[in-house]
């Protein structure tokens, strides 16, 4: 809702509805595979930092790193494909009338 205007000017301009999808669903997808690697990397400096500090020994799999890198990725895609599809269903004329 917040960027009716920008997605009114697009679709004025030519942009057809799968244009508007697509550049939701690409944002949402490089924001949550942008944050599953900033999680993997603090997940493996707190692990280290846990084992340093109190000596207690943590294990960190590849097959953890690898789920919870997809979970991260395919929430950041369902989640995002909702938003993109109700704003690609919107009329263009409404959505640059929207204040």
């Amino acid at each position: 809702m917040e960027r009716t205007k920008e997605i009114g000017i697009r679709m004025a301009t030519g942009a057809t509805r799968r244009d508007v999808v697509f550049q939701f669903l690409s944002e949402a997808t490089m924001i949550s595979l942008s944050g599953g690697i900033i999680g993997i990397f603090l997940g493996l400096a707190l692990a280290r930092i846990i084992m340093e500090l109190t000596g207690i020994l943590t294990i960190v799999s590849i097959s953890s790193i690898i789920i919870s890198f997809g979970v991260s990725a395919t929430v950041g895609i369902l989640f995002g494909y909702m938003p993109a599809k109700k704003a690609a269903m919107q009329d263009p004329v409404a959505s640059l009338r929207y204040e």
